[in-house]
């Protein structure tokens, strides 16, 4: 990879949302902001929104990396589940060791008990869920019931859901009228703008360890951020396509030809920015430079690659 050419430590573009790479971005701190505030006040739902992309679970975890000491937490990273599995995966979070035969109430009556337990001894629980558009309606109902467990003075459970747009879209529904009244604090993170996008870039790049001169001209920093429509991630894929192409010419600043031949191997982007390029997978292209450098043809990759990317 390109690492030591640029003189990294680490990927600066990865796709796995990493906390140590969070940058203060407005939507994002935001978010975190209106959560902070929502805990506190220890009832109903709080949730959280956005477009595929977008950083909701990179939100999600610097939420649970940052919770105080008085919050227990019980995440569910993938939320398809019965309502019966979705009984079973909070019972195991908050620590419950359950007999090998048991009904729903008794299960239900033994969550109770627990979180009452909790609560005695100064905890706040919290069950966390992700990807929670893909809560089967059944199970939806299911969550609902669990606010209904509380003591004369506040709930025992609080529920933080992170979804994609489709879950505001299903809870709009009547069905789930009563659910909805319960949500008393709610965020959609909003696509980045091209100026956030261009800090969002060098922060990860020095962060990754580059301390070398701007990689990214502004005028390609725009380009990937329309093209990326300020999704972070899609930002990701097309900053790390453009470092691999910039390796294999051998060069030390990133070209708007890296970058446009970046976007039109990305799908999922804007379609506008990839109008007028050949669909030729610039993967291609980075495997074939590789080869050409591992048996010493460094000397005409560069203008090899300049002759593709005019076809």
């Amino acid at each position: 990879m390109y690492l030591q050419h640029f003189g990294m430590g680490q990927l600066p573009f990865t796709l796995t949302p990493n906390t140590s790479f969070f940058f203060g971005l407005a939507p994002h701190v935001e978010a975190l902001q209106v959560l902070q505030t929502a805990l506190e006040t220890g009832e109903g739902f709080i949730k959280v929104t956005g477009e595929v992309g977008t950083g909701k679970t990179l939100i999600c975890r610097k939420l649970l990396n940052d919770l105080p000491a008085q919050y227990h937490c019980a995440y569910l990273p993938n939320p398809y589940l019965s309502p019966k599995e979705l009984r079973f995966a909070v019972a195991g979070e908050l620590g419950l060791n359950l007999p090998n035969k048991i009904d729903q109430q008794q299960l239900t009556r033994l969550i109770h008990e627990r979180l009452l337990e909790l609560n005695h001894q100064g905890f706040h629980v919290l069950l966390v869920l992700d990807e929670a558009q893909a809560l089967p309606d059944d199970s939806i109902e299911a969550l609902r019931l669990f606010t209904n467990l509380e003591t004369e003075s506040r709930k025992l459970l609080q529920v933080v859901l992170f979804g994609q747009q489709e879950l505001d879209e299903r809870l709009a529904q009547a069905k789930f009228r009563q659910l909805r009244q319960r949500i008393t604090f709610s965020y959609h993170l909003r696509p980045l703008s091209w100026d956030e996008i261009q800090a969002y870039i060098q922060y990860r790049l020095v962060t990754a360890g580059y301390q070398g001169p701007q990689l990214f001209s502004v005028s390609d920093i725009k380009l990937l951020a329309k093209a990326a429509r300020g999704i972070p991630r899609l930002v990701n894929i097309l900053a790390h396509k453009s470092l691999l192409l910039c390796y294999g010419e051998g060069a030390n600043k990133v070209k708007t030809k890296h970058c446009r031949a970046a976007i039109r191997d990305t799908e999922d982007i804007n379609l506008t920015e990839r109008s007028g390029f050949s669909r030729l997978s610039t993967l291609v292209i980075i495997l074939l430079l590789a080869l050409m450098l591992t048996i010493g043809l460094t000397d005409v990759s560069g203008d090899w690659l300049t002759r593709i990317s005019e076809h």
